[in-house]
């Protein structure tokens, strides 16, 4: 790992130490484009040739079948479909608390106001299938969808070479309340989804995951349909003080360092022989035996950063300025500083409160704002799968008494229907 200390010349070239820089993908873009064109001309034809190509795998048919969902249940380990249920109940549990509702307010007799709560049509969800395949991300996409009331929820997933969908993910689908499925993945599932086939119908919102081909689609039909977020790589940034624990320190980073080479591993401490021993329990720790050890050492390697600053409040506009996806706050009575963090996707606190627990177990969601964008935008939940429409109600009286007021901005903006749309209501009147 990198170690820096904290200076003005850090904070001002932190995008260009953590390698933030934006990237030019044209030829993914390309490509992308190609295959974007190709599924809404050719569909399922498309589609299975695709799958052919970058997947491997020769298929009749593109959907699920509710046998092989059958088949997935009775061949995983009861004790794991147990833990993905309580899972989900957890996950369940806290989205419940994020339902709005309709509402009016009444200003006044004769005039009422408000917004219209309704759920999202269809749903497509993204699951990745390549390095690992994640059933805890099918939870975490699936259920905030169905508490928010979404009528259909289709997920698209790459099969393997002989064209089976990986168990723990069908598994974790059914429980979710996933409604369909099918084999396809990569650029060609996002088109499917946005534009539709013979066999998928286009859905009006896509989530989840997936590589630089499934981000930079997500990107092209954006405007088509809507999307969640632009997922980069995995990011985890620990604010330390000389209370933490260098060896859970050190575990914590790792947890994130093996998801991708391009994962971003940060502590961020004000106890500089802290931070060694960190860089230390690090190198122990990924010579033990990991089976994602050389994905984790790349990404310790090129992309994991210690920065000793003088104080916690340097650490904290530092982490701020940094906006890491995952946030733990490693330092005494962390819940008292929890007004401090500006940016983060989701905020750990203390030393039990470790990522891993928010990637399985605890509730909240891990589809989180990465590269920096938690300055802007949220973790998924179940906003993202409503509506909200507005209400606007005047009787006759109520509209008259702002006709002037409406019809003098409509003439200001050149916009004289508008304002005659108003006055031929009440031209009869004396």
């Amino acid at each position: 790992m990198k170690k820096y200390t904290y200076s003005a010349d850090v904070k001002q070239q932190l995008d260009i130490i953590l390698k933030r820089s934006e990237s030019d993908h044209q030829d993914v873009r390309a490509t992308v484009l190609d295959i974007i064109d190709r599924v809404k001309s050719e569909g399922d034809s498309a589609l299975k040739d695709y799958e052919a190509k970058f997947d491997h795998c020769q298929l009749d048919s593109l959907k699920v079948t509710p046998e092989e969902i059958d088949r997935a249940f009775a061949e995983t380990d009861p004790a794991l479909i147990e833990t993905i249920k309580r899972s989900a109940e957890n996950i369940r549990a806290f989205h419940e608390h994020q339902k709005e509702t309709t509402w009016t307010i009444h200003p006044k007799a004769g005039i009422t106001l408000g917004q219209h709560i309704t759920p999202i049509d269809r749903v497509g969800v993204y699951v990745p299938g390549g390095k690992a395949a994640y059933p805890s991300t099918v939870l975490m996409d699936t259920i905030p969808a169905v508490v928010a009331g979404v009528g259909t929820i289709a997920m698209v997933t790459p099969p393997d070479a002989s064209g089976n969908i990986n168990q723990n993910i069908l598994c974790a689908a059914k429980i979710a309340g996933v409604t369909e499925i099918y084999k396809v993945g990569g650029a060609q599932a996002i088109a499917a989804l946005a534009y539709g086939t013979e066999t998928i119908a286009p859905v009006n919102k896509i989530v989840g995951p997936g590589n630089i081909f499934v981000a930079t689609a997500k990107k092209e039909v954006f405007g088509k349909v809507a999307i969640d977020m632009i997922a980069g790589p995995s990011e985890v940034c620990v604010i330390a003080d000389a209370t933490a624990n260098p060896v859970y320190i050190a575990a914590d980073l790792l947890s994130q360092a093996e998801h991708d080479e391009m994962a971003m591993p940060v502590l961020v401490t004000t106890d500089d022989a802290l931070a060694d021993q960190v860089i230390a329990e690090i190198d122990r720790q990924i010579d033990t035996d990991l089976r994602r050890k050389a994905i984790a050492k790349a990404s310790v390697t090129d992309h994991g950063f210690v920065f000793v600053c003088e104080t916690l409040d340097d650490a904290f506009e530092l982490t701020n300025q940094i906006a890491p996806e995952h946030l733990e706050l490693a330092i005494d009575n962390a819940e008292k500083y929890l007004d401090c963090v500006r940016n983060a996707g989701a905020i750990f606190l203390g030393m039990y409160s470790p990522e891993p627990l928010g990637d399985y177990f605890a509730g909240p969601n891990h589809t989180l704002p990465t590269s920096g964008t938690a300055k802007f935008s949220s973790p998924l939940g179940v906003y993202d799968f409503i509506k909200r429409s507005s209400i606007i109600q005047y009787d006759r009286d109520n509209l008259k008494a702002a006709a002037d007021d409406i019809t003098a901005f409509a003439y200001s903006e050149g916009l004289d229907a508008h304002a005659k749309s108003i006055e031929r209501r009440f031209s009869n009147d004396a």
